[in-house]
């Protein structure tokens, strides 16, 4: 298998600060990684991942602030929320669990940001890949 591609999903409140952060230090991650900047998790729609997906990611990472420090108040939590519906609908479009995943980084946490994306790089780095035909129709 070449090297999965990963989009990770970072807020521009905190987890985007993680990502200078690990960049500014040099921490090291997988080339495979691509991220998107959005201003909130809570901001990252379901038809997001499912496109991501469609469009040939091996995985898709959301991170978002800390429960309780989102800039946006509760972004993070309607993110969480969307991320537990979410879940059990990628498994039947034939998408293994371990290919989705929502967690936390704050702006001075390079360290956990790195490691948090080395990780879901590995989890699916040993999955067979999606074979999904065509990408997702968004239903009116």
């Amino acid at each position: 298998m070449s090297e999965p591609k990963v989009l990770v999903f970072i807020c521009n409140g905190c987890s985007y600060g993680g990502a200078d952060q690990a960049g500014g230090v040099k921490l090291e991650y997988p080339p495979g990684v691509r991220m998107a900047k959005v201003m909130c998790s809570g901001r990252v729609d379901p038809q997001m991942v499912l496109d991501a997906f469609s469009f040939g990611m091996d995985g898709v990472l959301i991170l978002g602030c800390h429960p309780g420090d989102c800039h946006y108040r509760e972004g993070n939590y309607s993110a969480l929320k969307r991320a537990k519906l979410l879940a059990p609908m990628l498994e039947q479009y034939g998408i293994h669990p371990d290919r989705f995943r929502i967690d936390w980084v704050r702006a001075g946490e390079g360290e956990r940001f790195s490691r948090l994306v080395t990780e879901m790089v590995e989890a699916v780095v040993t999955l067979e890949p999606p074979e999904i035909e065509k990408p997702f129709e968004a239903h009116p």
